[in-house]
């Protein structure tokens, strides 16, 4: 008898959860970074933070001693995305 009188609480609970939408876990944001005069070649020895992330793949780095950001350069900026 009490699982029957618990029931609609409960239905009313999951049909709100249901209706409901999930929001998006927090995250960091890219940046843009003007290059200046640098252009793509020389950003590199710019910023010593930047490395290559592959010889095959152009104009993508990763910043900073581990692999959390990676960076691409366009013709006019540096964008660079936490991983």
């Amino acid at each position: 008898m009490k699982v029957v009188l618990a029931l609609p609480p409960l239905l009313l609970l999951l049909s709100a959860l249901a209706g409901a939408r999930a929001a998006p876990a927090p995250r960091l944001s890219c940046s843009k970074r003007a290059l200046g005069g640098h252009g793509c070649h020389g950003v590199p020895q710019a910023v010593a933070a930047l490395r290559p992330v592959h010889e095959s793949l152009q104009d993508h780095f990763w910043e900073g001693k581990g692999c959390d950001t990676i960076c691409y350069c366009s013709p006019s900026e540096l964008l660079c995305c936490p991983k």
